[in-house]
């Protein structure tokens, strides 16, 4: 998977190039700077100096001593200082720095940790949005497959309205399903997940309540607007009712005068997994896949269903994975990195690969 947001100990990812939140002269900081120092023994620090000092937004690297990696890329991520005094551009720099170092050297797979968010300050919810759209525009143009490491929850922090926003559609959407299922003369819970897949679509006074969809540039605040489905019409789906999942992939990419590396890279794929769904007309992909496919294509929720159902998969209100990607389509947030980076921080596996 080109970027893909994982729990764990930096010092045990088994990657090309290890990032390292550095101190720009070469003494061993503290925090992850200390931790990848102690797991890479002495030689590190000497090779470190014989870099010398580096800049904020700079980067260089060196060998990786005892560590499970090639190289070691230490850069120096900018100190908080309330957000006026061009920390947003540095640290995104710091990504780009690296990247650019592990491209050059051929590498062909990275482990950051979050930047400048340990005793430099940064605002967890910004560096984590930085972080991804900094990765995410590199990965437009380069293949790479990237981790974003963070060693415990309390690493990792969406931004407040976004996850408050999330929790109130995940709970008016179990809610209204519970609901359903009383008015229908069952017990709440028993919905089993053919009939929460095919339940329709929630636009109750209720869900027009909520506040509206969340379009996050850079580290502004949410702004909101709701959507609403345009469903398909009737000739048309009998027209396509014999398609394959990847007949109908290719045609949404026509329709849409999409190329194939924007849909593939959009979704957070690889090219060689693109490849196969391509060339194989009965392949059946991963939900994940299947998922991140059609919010790359942009597709409503009606056109979703439809396209994961022809891989033989469903979007079930009884799953909280599930629902979470719902809110993000009717919302019309087709991001993939955005949307992964809520399912990680609700505990649920990611689109994708």
């Amino acid at each position: 998977m080109p970027l893909q947001i994982v729990r764990n100990d930096i010092t045990r990812m088994h990657v090309d190039a290890l990032v390292n939140s550095a101190n720009p002269d070469p003494v061993i900081g503290l925090g992850v700077d200390s931790a990848i120092h102690e797991a890479a023994g002495p030689e590190l620090l000497r090779m470190r100096a014989q870099v010398g000092r580096i800049g904020v937004g700079e980067a260089a690297c060196t060998g990786a001593g005892r560590l499970p990696a090639r190289m070691v890329i230490h850069t120096v991520g900018p100190i908080w200082q309330g957000g006026n005094a061009g920390e947003t551009e540095a640290l995104a720099r710091c990504y780009r720095s690296c990247l650019e170092i592990a491209a050059c050297s051929h590498c062909r797979s990275i482990a950051f940790p979050l930047l400048s968010t340990g005793t430099y300050g940064f605002p967890k919810d910004r560096a984590l949005r930085i972080a991804t759209q900094a990765i995410g525009a590199f990965l437009e143009t380069c293949e790479l497959d990237v981790c974003l490491v963070v060693y415990d929850r309390q690493s990792y922090q969406l931004s407040r309205e976004l996850r408050e926003d999330v929790e109130n559609f995940i709970a008016d959407t179990t809610s209204f399903e519970r609901d359903a299922v009383c008015r229908r003369g069952g017990q709440p819970g028993t919905l089993s997940a053919f009939a929460a897949s095919a339940a329709e679509p929630i636009f109750s006074d209720a869900l027009e309540a909520l506040p509206n969809a969340l379009s996050i540039d850079g580290a502004d605040a949410p702004r909101r607007a709701v959507c609403s489905i345009a469903p398909r019409r009737l000739e048309d789906v009998v027209e396509q009712v014999e398609e394959s999942f990847s007949e109908a992939l290719l045609r949404l990419i026509d329709e849409r005068d999409m190329t194939d590396p924007e849909v593939y890279k959009r979704a957070n794929i690889d090219r060689k997994l693109f490849s196969k769904i391509r060339s194989k007309k009965g392949y059946q992909p991963s939900k994940p896949t299947a998922l991140a496919l059609a919010v790359a294509l942009r597709l409503n929720l009606d056109e979703t269903r439809d396209l994961i159902a022809r891989a033989g998969y469903a979007l079930t209100h009884a799953n909280k994975g599930d629902i979470i990607v719902e809110y993000f389509i009717v919302r019309k947030m087709w991001d993939v990195m955005l949307i992964n980076e809520t399912l990680f921080a609700f505990d649920q596996p990611l689109i994708g690969r």
